[in-house]
């Protein structure tokens, strides 16, 4: 999934960004508000996370501009700010859940998987192609009842594609779910980290599931 963080203290956008990657997520940053609006209206984002103190544009005009432009991607507020009446200013704003600074990391990391989660497609949590599954919440991956493990990064790259069975993903779209806005489109990092996934969910098995579109990019899907 792909997070965006708009976040102007650089110490902290990096804290947040190398913890959030290290959890498999692709991360982008804007360090000034009119930055962050932009990039979020984009709509490739999963969850944003906003800080209100911005150059530009404060957090809380961002969070406005967004919803205004019916943009319904979960926004986690943080601030410094603790009284009762800057959380439900930024919540009746249309924030989705707030987090005062300093904060734990595990803490915001709770709070992302649970907004991702609320804002994930109703149905079973579960995600399942043929025999290959996959539990979002607990991150474990088994292929007929065989457990495989997995980095973070392929971890994110399967997830990708069990979220869309059947349909093509091009090297572009990998790219901008998986990776983020600096990630060089030159690179042949993701044919190689789809070969790293291919081996562990594929080799041996005579049902293959990861697929080589020919000139377009790859599916996943039970042949």
């Amino acid at each position: 999934m792909r997070l965006l963080v708009v976040e102007d203290e650089k110490k902290v956008a990096g804290f947040i960004k190398k913890g959030l990657e290290e959890e498999g997520y692709a991360v982008d940053l804007a360090c000034d508000g009119e930055t962050g609006l932009a990039m979020g209206l984009d709509g490739v984002h999963d969850l944003i996370i906003l800080d209100i103190h911005l150059p530009k544009m404060d957090g809380l005009r961002v969070l406005q501009e967004l919803r205004r432009k019916k943009l319904t991607t979960p926004v986690l507020l943080l601030t410094v700010r603790a009284a009762i009446e800057d959380k439900v200013l930024g919540l009746d704003t249309g924030a989705d859940d707030y987090l005062t600074k300093p904060f734990a990391f595990q803490e915001l990391l709770a709070r992302v998987r649970a907004l991702l989660r609320r804002g994930a497609a109703t149905g079973s949590p579960i995600l399942q192609v043929a025999d290959l599954t996959m539990d979002p919440a607990t991150r474990s991956v088994s292929r007929g009842g065989e457990k495989i493990e997995l980095t973070a990064k392929e971890f994110a790259l399967l997830d990708y594609f069990m979220r869309h069975p059947g349909r093509v993903l091009t090297r572009t779209m990998i790219a901008e779910h998986v990776w983020d806005y600096d990630f060089d489109p030159m690179t042949n990092v993701i044919d190689v980290y789809v070969n790293y996934l291919r081996k562990k969910i594929d080799s041996g098995r005579d049902r293959k599931l990861l697929h080589t579109v020919r000139g377009a990019g790859y599916v996943m899907k039970a042949e």
